[in-house]
């Protein structure tokens, strides 16, 4: 049966507030402790909210792999889980610092909210930085504690270890990416669809699994090679559907504005088709716009247009399906009962929306 949010969200507090405090509880000195506090505080607040997809697939997978365990197991399981939610969150206070994004799901990004509680942007982005690493060590810390209670202890440490690698390798790709010019649309999209792999599936979807099925006593080369093999489709999938999203779907549905990637000048595989498969003056007028310093909402609106009569998002539409193919695939060849399969399929679908499988 598929985990339910709320367990997720009270226990994400609840280890936050543990393991993202003063060392030993102490005590700041006099003149720190208005900030150290809000530092605590932010903690927490940056922790709460979000689609939990990352917990909530490695919970629905050790239900596949595990089947009926004692509560200490699902416990500690539901701990490591949150281990992944509480690295993601490390990850989007670092990443609205290096966006400069002035909000997080509604509420003021972390750095901002420290900024305004120490009246200095700069003390403020310090703190964020800071705040990111903690965050960043408490997932550690969390993970290593709940694998005490499952078997292939060090490999579960170790994995998530590695996820911390692959993301942070991801991240500076990413930032790489952001520098390549224009004039070479396929190498463009192998970069941005590589970006995809380390930074966004690595811990979306590869981790998840992996963690789930060590933690079911599956043998760590084995889990490795199977977590790979539907994880890595169905993550960069994850990501393409949220580029496409950006520029086909609604700010009511996604919560974001329409166009934001393209308002930010942000190199996608969506631009890269366009580029390649726009006439010369299609393309002079993609690499005008990417060129300029800031796009206003005209602008915008040209470019989706230009994704749209140059195939590139029916292009993304193809790519998504082909991956999700590749993933269910994948579930068919564990080699689980129809009812796991199906069940690892349920919770792999959240990934992709259903018009877009």
């Amino acid at each position: 049966m598929s985990m339910d949010r709320e367990p997720i969200e009270t226990r994400i507090a609840a280890l936050v507030a543990e393991f993202a405090g003063a060392p030993g509880r102490r005590e700041a000195p006099g003149c720190c402790q208005a900030l150290v506090d809000a530092a605590a505080r932010q903690a927490v607040a940056s922790s709460e909210g979000g689609k939990r997809l990352r917990a909530l697939l490695a919970l629905d997978a050790y239900g596949v792999f595990a089947g009926d365990v004692p509560s200490p197991a699902r416990d500690a399981m539901l701990d490591l889980a949150c281990g992944i939610e509480v690295f993601q969150t490390a990850a989007l206070v670092h990443d609205d610092i290096i966006d400069d994004s002035d909000m997080r799901r509604g509420r003021p990004s972390a750095h901002r909210a420290l900024a305004t509680a120490a009246h200095d942007d700069a003390v403020g982005t310090g703190l964020g930085i800071m705040l990111g690493d903690v965050l960043a060590t408490a997932s550690v810390a969390i993970v290593d504690r709940a694998a005490r209670g499952l078997p292939n202890r060090d490999a579960l440490v170790g994995a998530f270890l590695g996820m911390h690698h692959e993301v942070e390798y991801g991240q500076m790709l990413d930032l790489a990416v952001e520098t390549a010019g224009l004039d070479d649309p396929g190498h463009l999209a192998a970069a941005s669809l590589d970006v995809f792999r380390w930074k966004t599936a690595s811990y979306t979807t590869i981790a998840p699994l992996e963690l789930a099925m060590l933690a079911a006593g599956t043998h760590p080369g084995p889990a490795r090679e199977r977590a790979l093999a539907v994880g890595h489709p169905l993550g960069v999938a994850f990501q393409l559907a949220d580029d496409l999203l950006d520029v086909i779907g609604s700010s009511r549905a996604t919560g974001k504005p329409v166009g934001g990637d393209v308002r930010e000048g942000k190199r996608t595989v969506l631009l890269a088709d366009a580029l390649r498969e726009a006439g010369p003056d299609g393309r002079a007028e993609l690499i005008a716009a990417y060129a300029a310093p800031e796009r206003d909402a005209a602008t915008v609106r040209r470019v989706i247009d230009l994704f749209a009569s140059t195939g590139a998002i029916d292009r993304s539409r193809e790519r998504i399906a082909g991956l999700w193919r590749q993933a269910r695939q994948a579930i068919d060849a564990l080699g689980l009962t129809p009812d796991a399969a199906a069940a690892l399929a349920d919770a792999c679908s959240r990934f992709v929306p259903a018009d877009l499988r």
